[in-house]
């Protein structure tokens, strides 16, 4: 999970945006935008014959570039306590038990010969 954090903290992108007038028409993550038909319109060099009303925007969302990495002499006295004793305590969790044995594991119970309760019409209500 740590990993993918960072990954995702340094990771830049752009967003671009196209507008016709106030209209948002298309936006465009990792991929070309979709211009409307007005931009198709061929212009000549000699004169504008019709001025376009569409904008692209472009987003930039920088990532980090700079990661400060700490060491454990960095960390004060009751850091490196907690961190050790965190340490001790999460390796405690994995110890391996020793192989319980079961006193009757190998007992035999006596063969019924004939069932007692009905015998002495005992039952239980």
């Amino acid at each position: 999970m740590m990993a993918v954090l960072l990954l995702l903290s340094t990771v830049s992108f752009t967003v671009e945006k196209h507008f016709c007038g106030d209209v948002l028409i298309d936006v465009a993550v990792f991929s070309t935008i979709e211009k409307c038909a007005s931009d198709a319109i061929d212009i000549d060099e000699d004169h504008v014959t019709k001025k376009t009303c569409c904008k692209d925007t472009l987003d930039v969302v920088e990532g980090q570039t700079q990661l400060t990495v700490k060491k454990f002499d960095d960390l004060d006295l009751d850091q490196q306590q907690f961190f050790i004793s965190y340490i001790y305590a999460y390796n405690g969790l994995f110890t391996v038990l020793k192989k319980q044995t079961i006193p009757h594991q190998y007992y035999l119970s006596p063969q019924l010969i004939a069932d007692i309760h009905l015998l002495d019409q005992v039952f239980l209500i």
